[in-house]
């Protein structure tokens, strides 16, 4: 008997990826989307031979085409007969300096990050509204706490953005909704390629989406994970002065 249903986007690689295979390992039915359609047709048959119990769906999805985010949302909905939770997590982390010729990459990851991520909360929204349920995951950063510099700004400034709107609907209160948060900080992914050594505290793929996991299944309003060291340093970064901020990014 499935545990209940979980959409996830950006689902074919990297964090997505990984949260699909341990959602399916504790009995999840799971809609999945991102671009790469070739890799969610991989990573379900992975799924199913690994979980024959489970249902698994795919849909290619770009989250800054909002018509295709309804589409999308409301086939897995009429596939479903409804779903229980849906995790934003498509994103991009490509950037560079602003004023230095990388507006395209800045714009495509402000687009993807943030306004995709307000699409995706609208139309699952609708769905949870009129199904008096639902559990709204936000995937955000924890560079979403302060400002970054040069490669990092936008990504910082859009994830701050993801922060701002789960705030916000949180504090609405929709009957039946919860609202989560998640803040990773450096967990390896296709977004970490190159930055082994420049990273600190990076943690491998699969420990750093259980401690993911378990904040999404405990429904928790905000997360910071791994738990060590982010939790501490949350509460740290938030009182450097910009000076003291400038040396750690």
């Amino acid at each position: 008997m499935s545990t209940g249903t979980i959409v996830i986007t950006g689902a074919s690689s990297g964090l997505g990826a990984e949260m699909a295979r341990q959602f399916a390992e504790r009995g999840y039915d799971l809609g999945l989307c991102a671009r790469r359609a070739d890799r969610l047709d991989t990573l379900r048959d992975e799924l199913l031979a690994a979980h024959p119990g489970i249902v698994v769906r795919t849909a290619a999805l770009d989250v800054t085409d909002d018509a295709a985010v309804q589409t999308v949302f409301e086939k897995f909905r009429a596939e479903f007969g409804g779903f229980d939770r849906v995790v934003v997590n498509a994103g991009l982390g490509h950037g560079a300096a602003l004023g230095t010729g990388g507006h395209a990459a800045n714009r495509r990851t402000a687009l993807t990050n943030f306004v995709g991520a307000l699409s995706q909360s609208e139309h699952a929204l609708a769905v949870f509204r009129a199904q008096g349920r639902g559990h709204l995951v936000l995937i955000s950063s924890f560079s979403a706490l302060r400002g970054m510099r040069r490669s990092m700004t936008t990504y910082a400034a859009s994830k701050a953005g993801v922060a701002a709107l789960a705030e916000g609907l949180r504090s609405e209160r929709i009957p039946g909704v919860d609202i989560s948060l998640i803040c990773p900080g450096y967990i390896r992914s296709e977004m970490t390629d190159g930055k082994e050594g420049r990273t600190t505290f990076l943690v491998d793929t699969e420990p750093g989406v259980a401690a993911m996991v378990r904040a999404i299944q405990a429904r928790k309003p905000v997360a910071y994970v791994p738990a060590w060291p982010w939790v501490p340093l949350s509460v740290v970064v938030k009182l450097l002065p910009v000076s003291l901020l400038r040396r750690l990014t």
